[in-house]
């Protein structure tokens, strides 16, 4: 899930769309929540977001990737597999 921040105020003469996402954005904001907000479709809310980050106007956060490190070893995992099936 990806969220936007709004990196600048809303302009005067922004298309009124570009404003609000801007409003909506002060904080970050998930894409889909946009959407919700603004009554549109997920697929035009995508192309306003692209006007926006190509002129510096939002940055988009995506979520994190889960380090290897987080992962269960898997001796540990043979270990449960065999304990579900002596069950």
């Amino acid at each position: 899930m990806t969220l936007i921040v709004a990196e600048c105020e809303p302009a005067v003469g922004q298309q009124s769309e570009h404003r609000r996402i801007l409003e909506l954005c002060r904080h970050p904001t998930a894409v889909v929540e946009i959407a919700a907000e603004l009554s549109l479709p997920i697929t035009v809310v995508r192309i306003l977001l692209e006007d926006l980050q190509a002129t510096g106007r939002i940055t988009p956060r995506h979520p994190r990737v889960a380090a290897s490190a987080a992962l269960p070893d898997s001796a540990l995992l043979t270990e449960v597999l065999h304990g579900l099936r002596n069950l």
